[in-house]
């Protein structure tokens, strides 16, 4: 995976799921929870952005377990 994701690694990542999978984003290591994603993209500067939507809930301990964030 590189360093720096491109619309094309996530689709690639993401076309086997399930289209009404909820996505999450895992923030922060330190102190780790999950957060929402915003339906908007901004694209600008050659970027896409994806928007934080607010925190959820605290990320489990498996998934920073997989993450190795432990």
């Amino acid at each position: 995976m590189p360093q720096y994701l491109t619309v094309g690694h996530l689709l690639r990542q993401l076309q086997d799921l399930d289209p009404d999978l909820p996505i999450r984003l895992a923030v922060n290591p330190d102190f780790p929870f999950t957060h929402y994603l915003a339906t908007q993209v901004v694209v600008q500067d050659g970027k896409a952005f994806i928007p934080d939507d607010g925190q959820e809930d605290y990320l489990p301990t498996s998934v920073r377990d997989a993450l190795t964030w432990s």
